[in-house]
């Protein structure tokens, strides 16, 4: 049996309890208790959620734990010299260490992501990275492994990571059936977004939502702006005046948005090369294609592909 141990924060948010969720299907799935969940907290007792809340704890020991996660709160630097110190040792002693949300502050205050790479709640990433700048922060990613470290973005991320650790215990079938008990994909990979390029623009009027689905289906297209007005029901001015006002972007940026979205995909499920990507998602060739990737990310499309290789072989 793999013992695991939550290690919940004062203000707590409830949501990064749901990851724990996973390794409890898990056991149901195998028919046998394969983890052994613990809550625990610096000196044990009842713990208050940022919502008010309380959950019961244990207090931090000897215990031998298989995997020690540090669940997001919604007070950033909660005071836990105790967990701090526990957690400075933990490498040693735990095959795994993780965080989700911004549990990532606190390992990082132990000095456990020291030179190493890590993600946490997109709004929360920079001030990571201004507050603890040996860490390697990747802000747009939904979880990151590197080597026995693993940390994952807000919210419901953690129950992704949580699906990447029962996969790699107990296999992707075990991993996919808990998943569809949880009724969430099987989860999404490290590498993906934690943004949907849809979602971001947030279109207010069916017309512009209607050009946006028709954009989305014809990314392999060069997609100007008369076919995308066409689409809408509206003459090329009413359309791009429209169309800036309620998403706050051009058309040509918001396309090039939604293609670099489908590209990184393509680059996380296929084997296709860059070309045939960049080609399929209508960036015409794989220049313009590294130029968006650029702007984007800051870093060109092989380096993402090699990221999400070198994670998937982890």
């Amino acid at each position: 049996m793999q013992r695991i141990g939550f290690i919940v924060l004062p203000g707590f948010q409830v949501m990064s309890l749901a990851a724990l969720s996973a390794f409890e299907f898990a056991n149901k799935e195998m028919g046998e208790p394969v983890y052994d969940v613990r809550l625990l907290s610096e000196t044990g007792g009842s713990i208050r959620s940022s919502i008010g809340v309380s959950v019961a704890t244990k207090p931090l020991d000897d215990t031998n734990f298989d995997t020690l996660i540090v669940g997001g709160s919604a007070v950033i630097g909660s005071l836990t010299p105790g967990v701090i110190k526990f957690l400075r040792r933990a490498l040693g002693r735990y095959r795994r260490v993780a965080a989700t949300c911004t549990g990532a502050f606190i390992l990082a205050e132990a000095g456990l992501l020291d030179g190493r790479r890590a993600t946490t709640h997109w709004a929360r990433a920079r001030e990571l990275q201004a507050r603890f700048p040996k860490v390697k922060v990747e802000e747009d990613r939904i979880f990151i492994i590197d080597g026995p470290v693993w940390t994952s973005a807000g919210m419901t991320a953690g129950i992704d990571l949580a699906l990447a650790m029962v996969e790699k215990d107990l296999g992707a079938d075990v991993a996919r059936a808990v998943a569809k008990k949880l009724v969430v994909y099987h989860r999404r990979a490290g590498g993906q977004s934690q943004f949907s390029a849809l979602l971001e623009l947030e279109p207010k009027s069916d017309r512009i939502q209607s050009a946006l689905a028709y954009a989305k289906r014809n990314l392999d297209t060069p997609l100007t702006v008369g076919q995308l007005a066409e689409a809408a029901h509206l003459s090329p001015r009413q359309f791009s005046r429209a169309f800036r006002a309620e998403t706050g972007q051009s058309p040509a940026k918001a396309v090039e948005n939604l293609r670099i979205e489908a590209a990184r995909l393509m680059m996380e499920h296929s084997r296709h090369t860059i070309d045939v990507i960049a080609r399929q998602t209508g960036f015409a060739d794989r220049d313009r294609m590294r130029r968006a990737f650029l702007r984007a990310f800051g870093q060109p499309p092989q380096v993402i592909r090699r990221n999400m290789r070198t994670e998937a072989a982890a």
